[in-house]
């Protein structure tokens, strides 16, 4: 079927290039703000849309121009937006500061995104229980990711949780990650790691406490991912880094359209970097994802892989 849900975050992504990150009280010029339809949970819909899923997002927003702009925005990619709620909280909102390496910081401010409680999930499961995958975030509350994750693994759906920021998982909820997403500094969080260990270690860690399946993005390295009958990488490619934000949810999302699509891990993961190359390329989350015949096409000629 090719159907992807995500139940997640909606924010409006406020972001101001700065020279680099101030110090503790250090006032910075930056430059003019730019505003950009963001949040974790309506990137990936976006990604996955954009790289061909049928794709539903449901989320909570609020009745501000924010999320009306989110709403607009999701449109425009091919989004499925019947799931996404207003309520009497202001919409989600992201602070970025973005430096000239493309590296940013961001303070997230949950506000209707705090609403995406447990009865949400429950009142829209049946919406989404056709999905082929259902993709998840923690920038929505513990406690209703791990009941709708548990929920769609018991509904026979795919799910895809992307631990971040990082929490600590229940074993039940572990148990029904295929795949556990994580970059590296949240692989060492969840695991408690000193720092010192390889990645495929802590790949296998993962696979260790009972997830099915687990990636773990490295930024420029590529990303790892494994299951039980081992752990390999994907290779990134080289290319110029203009804005990393929302790339791990480009990543996420493209990852959800083909597993859907009944790839393989590795193929999944290999497209996904291929989509989050192209996204650091442009400014901006949402607004930077390439479509699919884009990415088909720069596949052909794609730089080689670093």
């Amino acid at each position: 079927m090719n159907r992807v849900v995500v139940l997640g975050s909606a924010n409006a992504d406020l972001v101001v290039k700065v020279p680099r990150r101030p110090e503790a009280g250090e006032t910075l010029l930056g430059s003019d703000l730019a505003v950009f339809a963001g949040g974790k949970g309506a990137n990936q819909a976006s990604a996955a849309a954009r790289s061909g899923a049928e794709t539903a997002f449901f989320a909570r927003v609020g009745g501000d121009e924010h999320g009306a702009v989110i709403r607009s925005r999701l449109v425009d990619a091919g989004v499925d937006v019947d799931g996404i709620e207003v309520v009497d909280r202001p919409t989600g909102t992201a602070l970025i500061l973005l430096t000239p390496d493309g590296e940013n910081s961001i303070v997230v401010s949950p506000g209707a995104n705090h609403a995406l409680d447990v009865g949400f999930a429950e009142s829209t499961a049946d919406r989404w229980s056709g999905a082929d995958v259902l993709v998840l975030n923690l920038e929505a509350p513990l406690q209703t990711v791990e009941h709708a994750a548990v929920m769609a693994a018991e509904r026979g759906i795919r799910v895809l949780l992307n631990a971040a920021p990082a929490e600590q998982l229940s074993a039940d909820t572990l148990a029904v990650c295929d795949p556990l997403v994580v970059n590296e500094h949240e692989a060492r969080l969840l695991l408690d790691d000193d720092g010192t260990s390889p990645f495929a270690e802590l790949a296998r860690r993962f696979i260790d406490r009972g997830v099915r399946s687990i990636i773990i993005t490295l930024g420029a390295a590529g990303a790892l991912y494994g299951d039980s009958d081992g752990v390999d990488l994907v290779a990134a490619f080289p290319v110029r880094v203009v804005d990393t934000t929302g790339a791990g949810d480009a990543f996420v999302g493209a990852t959800a359209c083909e597993l859907a699509r009944g790839r393989s891990l590795r193929a999944s993961v290999e497209f996904a970097t291929a989509v989050a190359a192209l996204s650091v390329q442009t400014m901006g989350a949402q607004s930077s994802y390439p479509d699919r015949c884009d990415v088909d096409a720069w596949l052909v000629a794609c730089p080689r892989r670093a």
